[in-house]
C-alpha cells in the first residue's frame, strides 16, 4: 500500500510518501502566504522524489496548523496523533515525543503502538518555539544555523528570567552591554527555551527514551540544553521535521 502524509506548518509544508512501511519520497517547501500552493508543491516534490504518480497513492492524510488548506487529503489527522505515530515510526522504543517547530512546542506520551496517552502544549508562546531562537539570533546579528554550534562552546550557565520573547530580548541586550561572551549568551537563550519544553515533558512524564522532532531538532545546542536538564539522551531522527507528515501517512495505512 502507498500512502502520503502532508503536514502544512507555519513555516514549512512537508510531504512524506510511504510504501510498504518505508519512506520512499519526501518534499518540503516554504509555506508562505498561499498554503494551498505550498501543499501542491510539496506533494509534487515528494512524488518526483519517490518516482511515482499521484494515481499510485491510495490515500492522502493531512495534518498541521494549515490542515484546512490540504484540499487533496482524504482525511485530516490531529497534529498530536500525527506526532505520536511519527515518533513511534522513527524510534519504536520511544515513549515520550517532544515536538518543537517554528511557532509551537509540544510533548506527547505514547504507548508501545504509538497511541497518545497524554500531551501538553506550549500554548502559542514564542519563547518555547523556534521563532524565539530566530528572534534572538537577529538581536545578536548571528545566523540561525550558527546559534546551536556556538551554544556548544559555552560551559557557563546564565539564568534568563524573562517568560516572554520580548523581555528576553531586553535581557540579551543587557548581557551584550555587560560584555558577556557570545557563546555564553547563546547558551543562556537555548537553556531558557529548553526549560519551557522540559516542563511540558515533565507534565506528561519523563521516560528513558525521549525523541525530539520538529525543525528545532536540527539545533545541537538546543538538544544539549534539553539533555542537561532532563539528564537523559535525546534521540533525533535524520529528518526530524518530517515526523508529523510521516505519522499522518502511517495513520492512513492503519485506517485503510
Amino acid at each position: 500500500m502507498i500512502t502520503a502524509g502532508i503536514d502544512c506548518g507555519a513555516k514549512n509544508t512537508k510531504t512524506v510518501i510511504i510504501k510498504e512501511g518505508h519512506i520512499v519520497g519526501k518534499g518540503k517547501v516554504l509555506t508562505g502566504f498561499d498554503q494551498t500552493e505550498a501543499v501542491l508543491k510539496s506533494f509534487e516534490e515528494a512524488l518526483k522524489n519517490a518516482g511515482i504518480r499521484k494515481e499510485d497513492i491510495q490515500k492522502i492524510n493531512g495534518t498541521g496548523s494549515g490542515k484546512s488548506s490540504i484540499r487533496i487529503a482524504s482525511d485530516i489527522v490531529n497534529e498530536i496523533k500525527a506526532i505520536a505515530k511519527g515518533g513511534c515510526y522513527f524510534f519504536p522504543g520511544a515513549r515520550t515525543v517532544a515536538d518543537v517547530g517554528a511557532e509551537e512546542g509540544r510533548a506527547v506520551k505514547i504507548s508501545e503502538s504509538g497511541n497518545v496517552e497524554d500531551f501538553a502544549i506550549n500554548e502559542k508562546c514564542a519563547a518555547g518555539a523556534g521563532a524565539f531562537i530566530e528572534a534572538m539570533g537577529r538581536a545578536l546579528e548571528t545566523p540561525l544555523e550558527d546559534m546551536g554550534p556556538l551554544s556548544l562552546k559555552s560551559d557557563k550557565e546564565i539564568p534568563m528570567n524573562a517568560q516572554c520573547a520580548i523581555f528576553a530580548e531586553s535581557e540579551v541586550v543587557g548581557l551584550i552591554h555587560s560584555k558577556t561572551p557570545l557563546p555564553d549568551i547563546i547558551r543562556a537563550i537555548h537553556d531558557a527555551m529548553a526549560s519551557r519544553i522540559v516542563s511540558l515533558i515533565r507534565r506528561v512524564g519523563v521516560n528513558n527514551d525521549v525523541i525530539m522532532v520538529g525543525g528545532v531538532g536540527y539545533n545541537p545546542g538546543f538538544i544539549r540544553s534539553m539533555e542537561r536538564q532532563l539528564n537523559t539522551k535525546i534521540h533525533v531522527p535524520d529528518h526530524p521535521e518530517f515526523a508529523a507528515a510521516a505519522g499522518a501517512a502511517i495513520v492512513a495505512v492503519e485506517e485503510a
